[in-house]
């Protein structure tokens, strides 16, 4: 048959000073009461000149995207052959270096 032992005063003393830590610890990293998640609070409005600076910046990454995208479009237009490899003699090494291209042999 078990028995309890008779409760130490020295353990209960230790456990109480543990318990009331961790009620402080919790307290303290506990949020305030009128704490409210970024995405929930009202939003300031912007001023003015905010606004005209962002959009200044806005229209300026539009136009050199659109400058970016036309110069693009430029390098993929189609050339003549005869314009983009001069000879029969070129034709032949640009064959053979894109197979050597497609192929694993450069890994040796």
């Amino acid at each position: 048959m078990t028995t309890t032992p008779p409760a130490d005063p020295r353990i209960e003393a230790v456990a109480a000073r543990l318990k009331e830590a961790a009620q402080k610890r919790a307290e303290a990293y506990a949020p305030p009461t009128d704490w409210q998640p970024i995405w929930k609070r009202p939003r300031k409005p912007k001023s003015i000149k905010a606004k005209k600076e962002e959009l200044a910046e806005q229209r300026y990454r539009l136009k050199a995207a659109g400058v970016r995208r036309f110069y693009g479009a430029q390098a993929r237009r189609p050339r003549t052959r005869q314009n983009r490899i001069g000879s029969a003699a070129a034709r032949r090494d640009a064959r053979a270096l894109s197979r050597m291209r497609q192929s694993n042999a450069w890994l040796w």
